[in-house]
């Protein structure tokens, strides 16, 4: 639901990788973000009415995103269908920070752009920054990319997983992916991403900051 740019692109991004997409918008005219050559259905109309929804095929629907613009609409667009038709995959874009939490904790997954976006922004200007890449609340890990301190340079990966609590997703390395070994030295200019259950996030960050051993 919503064909702006967040919902173009979604909607693009699916049908690429194969998926049949419906498209839901209350203006007609905003279809013209969506390519050329889109296969999916384009729905003029409001995205919580049950008609509209029926006729998107939401009875057949695997997932659900509510990205329009309007907040109100998004959370009950996400109730309706996660609620009246049994889709589980749902997901709301909640401008509203705090309302945001609210519904997530209602068990309602929703994105909100702007702490998104500002995390982001920070990671990259300051040092010592911590990108998130995905959280999952409802089971209370998240991957996470921690500026590991200089001192940690030659140590193996599995000495950073066991002082911090955590697991060591992935490294990259010269631009590229690599996927750690119990062998695997961290290397100068190495960037480590983590997994990192919620209860260990803030004593993970400070122990990957301070020299090995340093008091934490």
């Amino acid at each position: 639901m919503g064909c702006g740019r967040t919902g173009s692109a979604l909607a693009s991004e699916f049908e690429s990788r194969g998926h049949s997409v419906a498209v839901i918008d209350r203006v007609g005219d905003a279809f013209r973000r969506l390519p050329n050559d889109f296969q999916g259905q384009k729905i003029t109309g409001i995205g919580f009415d049950r008609e509209t929804l029926v006729s998107a095929g939401v009875e057949q629907a695997y997932a659900f995103a509510a990205v329009s613009s309007g907040d109100n609409s998004n959370i009950l667009a996400a109730r309706v269908v996660r609620e009246t038709y049994g889709v589980d995959n749902v997901i709301a874009r909640i401008a509203d920070s705090g309302r945001a939490e609210v519904y997530r904790r209602l068990g309602i997954p929703t994105v909100a752009p702007v702490p998104w976006t500002s995390a982001q922004i920070v990671s990259r200007l300051l040092p010592g920054g911590v990108e998130e890449s995905f959280t999952d609340t409802n089971a209370g890990v998240s991957v996470r990319r921690l500026a590991v301190n200089g001192a940690w340079v030659g140590r193996k990966i599995t000495e950073l997983e066991t002082a911090t609590g955590t697991r060591v997703a992935y490294i990259v390395r010269f631009g590229k992916a690599l996927l750690p070994e119990p062998s695997t030295l961290l290397q100068s200019d190495d960037e480590a991403h983590f997994v990192i259950p919620a209860d260990v996030a803030s004593t993970a960050e400070r122990v990957v900051s301070r020299a090995p051993g340093a008091q934490q």
